[in-house]
């Protein structure tokens, strides 16, 4: 058990290069979720964050880099196709799977022939890593299976005792992880949905496929090929449920259940008509801000000691498509479908 972990502004966020340096662990700010960071070529620091996590070996780990020449020597090829979503979407919450070279240690690709790689948007993590000079290792900075930490207070209530420094950046611009894609087959494949959508790759590549695990669970002795793919995740200690329904019949729906420290998690614009208690992760027609609200609300039902949480389900479109996805994984694939 480390010591009371020490939080770090942009005042003194190069007291976190030090640390990194050192084999420390350090969480970061991205504009996605907060990352549990350490230097790739340290082995034993890169063991330490599944240590601190309680993260299953197999689960591979993203590399950040703060420039695309960075890239030279960690992976074997960079497909052009790979290379043109480089141009459009980094900096910015896409990770692109491609063949590692040797340089990549077995633990941070979790046993795979194939590296995880972004360039984060935020300023902060940027000066982290360029100053360090290293690529950064870096799953989001939680206990394995909570919900992803989107502020440096989140980090705080997971991790105090188990890394050494928390940078605050203050919120994440996001609050859900980077989209994955991996081009190590023939066709490029959307692993994990994100602020990167399907339909913002379609048009810059063409072609591109969804996994099915996005939908669903990996079928037994699949192995995991991107992160947030095989364990559930994103959980808060209640039990979550999907409610797929429109507006009126999810109102109703709720409206009937009967026991106690049940909660609608709802729209805005569904808190008129509820009868139960309830938490809004925001406005219908503003997915940003359900991102950004999602991990945040997840994470306050334990605060309230909810018991059960029925969802609205989110649209499946564009970001929606990563809150459904998370919501998912949350609710260990538990959907209520009420159709007309």
């Amino acid at each position: 058990m480390k010591n009371n972990m020490k939080i770090l502004d942009y005042t003194n966020y190069y007291e976190a290069v030090e640390i990194l340096k050192s084999g420390g662990l350090v969480a970061i700010p991205t504009e996605t979720v907060y990352g549990l960071a350490a230097n790739i070529y340290d082995e034993k620091a890169i063991s330490n964050i599944f240590v601190a996590k309680g993260r299953p070996s197999d689960n591979p780990l993203i590399v950040h880099i703060s420039n695309i020449n960075m890239i030279q020597g960690l992976v074997a090829k960079i497909t052009y196709q790979a290379r043109a979503l480089a141009d459009k979407f980094w900096p910015g919450p896409l990770t692109i799977i491609l063949p590692k070279t040797d340089k990549i240690n077995s633990i941070v690709s979790g046993g795979l022939d194939t590296v995880a790689i972004r360039i984060p948007k935020h300023k902060m993590a940027l000066n982290i890593i360029d100053k360090l000079g290293i690529p950064l290792a870096a799953p989001s900075a939680n206990r394995s299976g909570s919900p992803s930490p989107t502020s440096a207070k989140h980090v705080y209530n997971d991790l105090n005792g188990r890394i050494d420094a928390v940078v605050d950046g203050g919120v994440c611009e996001y609050g859900v992880e980077s989209t994955v894609i991996s081009f190590a087959g023939d066709i490029p494949i959307i692993l994990r949905p994100g602020a990167v959508t399907y339909e913002m790759i379609r048009e810059t590549i063409g072609d591109v496929q969804i996994d099915k695990s996005v939908y669903s669970k990996l079928e037994i002795g699949q192995k995991a090929i991107s992160p947030g793919m095989k364990y559930k995740h994103y959980s808060p200690e209640c039990k979550v449920v999907i409610v797929d329904a429109d507006a009126q019949d999810y109102i109703e729906y709720v409206n009937n259940l009967l026991g106690e420290d049940i909660y609608a998690f709802c729209y805005e614009e569904d808190i008129p008509f509820l009868k139960i208690p309830y938490i809004s992760y925001g406005s219908k027609n503003n997915l940003l801000e359900q991102s950004r609200n999602l991990f945040d609300r997840l994470r306050y039902l334990d605060k309230i000691n909810a018991k059960i949480v029925y969802v609205h389900c989110p649209k499946k479109t564009g970001i929606g498509l990563a809150l459904y996805n998370r919501l998912l994984r949350s609710a260990g694939f538990e959907v209520i479908n009420i159709e007309k």
